[in-house]
């Protein structure tokens, strides 16, 4: 007999070209980003998923793809003797189909011919670009119990944030009853649903949708073949649809949950990981995330006071402060410095001395940050060179701007993957 995990596929979809996360994304999909320092965005839903006991993956892809790919192919390997697996599914043409991807209704649709290729009754999508800690197996047997065609996973939002989700009311036994996409300030007085009195007690009276959702499998062939062949989009298109016609359910989840959307979100949801206390727990022994095994040393830190920061392996600190800040792997930084409010995504490679003599020679910083540094308010991408006495402040003080070297967003300055800064440079 078949275990509850072993009936359910999931989908994991890659996104967009993720134009609200450049530059982080000029290189790489937005699933491949990295986060916390040594994590990739995509390791989240996959580490949510090993922790149900789900083993088979499919993940959609298409944009700036050869990242992640290479960070799949090199992390996730199951054991010979276990039918897991995690595999890209990339925009591919096909005599039925010339084009890409075109939503997210539209990829599964395309991919489907690899997926139904597997046995199972029940589809997990989910977003490759969430922070959360979910047990996908609790949601399954409600969807079970409920003899739901469709549960969609929501999360209690008060009245600022809800103009920006779609909100969902759902009657007194969880059954979807309408659904509506970022609806006016106005219009919420009749968007209320019952979300417990816990929540109602935070002012979290309407139900957001968290992307995250379960379909059988015979309603989601119908859904894409029969009843919807030319909708691109689930969350705009289908899902509202498909309310009126079936079972569609809400799964209530109370813990943390944050869309990683723009450069803000992004940066505010890193940062809170180097709180006393996160909202995010990346010490649970009952729910680890996975990534990459690096064969890296311990980190060796020098004359640096710190406070609320998160080291990656292999660091080498000289630094005079850090403070509310990650570091991320094989960061350098020089003696001196000051690390702010900041997210050092750290290097992918160690320079040899040899190396080092060779760029200082022609006037190139070393691989990491210099001496006499100060950088506050900062994202600093992979494989940077910043020279000695470099100061960087972020703040809403500065306009949005693209630079060659960097980019500012809402006053964050986001120093672009392999920038060099020489020597004094200012912002």
């Amino acid at each position: 007999m078949k275990s509850l995990s072993n009936s359910v596929v999931a989908i994991i979809l890659g996104g967009g070209a993720g134009s609200r996360l450049y530059p982080l994304t000029a290189s790489r999909s937005k699933p491949a980003v990295p986060i916390a320092g040594k994590y990739r965005l995509v390791d989240i839903p996959i580490s949510n998923c090993i922790n149900a006991n789900i083993s088979r993956m499919f993940v959609l892809t298409q944009y700036n793809s050869a990242s992640l790919n290479k960070h799949i192919k090199n992390t996730y390997h199951f054991s010979a003797f276990s039918t897991g697996f995690v595999d890209i599914l990339a925009a591919e043409q096909t005599p039925d189909n010339q084009g890409w991807f075109q939503g997210t209704a539209d990829a599964v649709r395309q991919s489907m011919h690899h997926i139904n290729n597997n046995d199972y009754d029940y589809v997990l999508i989910l977003s490759g670009d969430q922070l959360y800690q979910m047990d996908f197996i609790d949601m399954i047997h409600s969807h079970k119990e409920n003899g739901a065609d469709i549960t969609i996973a929501t999360i209690p939002v008060n009245a600022d944030d809800a103009p920006e989700l779609g909100i969902i009311k759902a009657n007194s036994e969880k059954m979807i009853t309408s659904f509506i996409e970022k609806p006016h300030p106005e219009l919420l007085g009749k968007w209320e649903s019952d979300t417990g009195e816990m929540m109602k007690s935070m002012g979290k009276n309407f139900l957001a949708s968290m992307g995250i959702y379960i379909f059988n499998r015979e309603m989601m062939d119908k859904l894409l073949y029969g009843d919807f062949p030319n909708a691109k989009d689930f969350g705009k298109e289908i899902l509202p649809n498909a309310i009126s016609n079936y079972k569609v359910f809400s799964y209530q989840y109370e813990g943390y949950w944050t869309d990683i959307g723009n450069i803000h979100s992004f940066y505010e949801a890193n940062l809170a990981l180097t709180q006393e206390i996160p909202m995010f727990n990346l010490f649970d022994n009952e729910k680890p995330v996975y990534t990459r095994a690096r064969m890296l040393p311990p980190c060796k830190i020098s004359g640096t006071r710190f406070d609320k920061v998160l080291f990656a392996e292999g660091c080498i600190i000289h630094a005079e402060i850090i403070e509310n800040s990650i570091i991320g792997v094989r960061s350098r930084i020089g003696a001196g410095s000051k690390i702010m409010h900041s997210y050092v995504m750290g290097n992918d490679f160690y320079e040899t001395f040899e190396e080092m003599n060779k760029y200082i020679s022609n006037g190139i910083p070393r691989l990491g940050i210099g001496e006499n540094c100060e950088i506050t308010n900062t994202i600093i991408d992979k494989d940077c060179r910043i020279g000695n006495n470099v100061t960087i402040r972020g703040g809403n003080h500065l306009e949005n701007v693209d630079h060659e070297l960097y980019t500012i967003k809402s006053g964050i300055v986001v120093v672009k993957k392999g920038a060099v800064l020489p020597d004094g440079f200012k912002l």
